[in-house]
């Protein structure tokens, strides 16, 4: 089964087996196009949305899936990781295996760990989020034979312990929607959790169109590295904006406070919200 899976990655990827150097021009535009584009996304990242509050404190079965479903299809993390999965799967029984893995995983850390109260920073957990997209990226592109000299891990098992990182971030938002003494919070986490699978489906099928058509078209090759050198800079960027969010929610970075301009001009200040002083 893993020598068919290698020679379908093979087969697939003679088109990424690309010099970085051929890589740079595409990259250098990504660079430009999505930080125009991914910033106000990026700015409402750790915003849990009142509406989704009330609808897990007070709706129903219906309005948990849906709730469930919202987060997935808005979730740029967990969408681009998937599209970097399926990017080179062409066969269904590969494209099932897959995000079984993948769902197995997200759905073990998601049920055990909300409903045990288990959680952590959620700017860390989207920073590791963040390594796992750009590491497929980078994967898809052959970077480990490439440029590390070696044979990439088994990717079943990475998509798998990558599905058990992605699904402790579903937890940590869940967790912000709902409370540990809630008596309907196994249920509530059930059905969640359908109504991810439900986006994390329609999300696919949408992929699968979308890279179907691609590869019909003349300039397939290019569009690969594109895409693919783009998860790997979308990744980096999201994992420095995590880790900027982290330092500031953390207090790690000394900031002055701004003062009115009287008191700046006779040296008063504040350190970090505190009270007007002078050295």
């Amino acid at each position: 089964m893993r020598a068919h899976y290698s020679n379908l990655l093979t087969s697939s990827r003679k088109t990424a087996n690309v010099s970085p150097s051929s890589i740079f021009p595409l990259f250098l535009l990504l660079v430009l196009v999505l930080m125009t584009t991914l910033m106000p996304t990026l700015a409402m990242a750790h915003d849990v949305s009142e509406e989704a509050r009330i609808r897990m404190s007070e709706g129903g079965y219906l309005d948990y899936m849906w709730t469930g479903a919202e987060h997935m299809l808005t979730g740029y993390d967990h969408l681009l990781f998937l599209l970097g999965v399926m990017f080179f799967l062409s066969r269904f029984i590969d494209i099932f295996k897959f995000v079984t893995a993948f769902t197995i995983g997200h759905t073990i850390t998601l049920t055990f760990a909300t409903f045990a109260g288990i959680t952590a920073n959620h700017y860390l957990i989207d920073a590791v989020i963040a390594v796992t997209v750009a590491y497929k990226g980078f994967e898809n592109l052959n970077g480990f034979p490439r440029w590390v000299g070696t044979a990439a891990p088994n990717l079943l098992i990475m998509v798998f312990i990558f599905g058990l990182i992605h699904g402790f971030g579903l937890s940590a938002r869940l967790q912000d929607l709902t409370l540990a003494s809630d008596p309907d919070l196994l249920a509530k986490i059930l059905l969640f959790n359908v109504g991810v699978e439900g986006g994390q489906i329609a999300a696919l099928v949408v992929m699968g169109f979308a890279i179907q058509a691609w590869r019909q078209v003349d300039f397939w090759p290019v569009i690969s590295r594109v895409v693919n050198a783009g998860l790997i800079f979308t990744g980096m960027l999201l994992l420095m904006f995590q880790l900027h969010g982290y330092i500031h929610e953390a207090g790690l970075i000394h900031e002055h406070a701004p003062v009115p301009e009287t008191a700046a001009d006779e040296g008063w200040h504040s350190h970090d919200g505190g009270p007007m002083h002078q050295h």
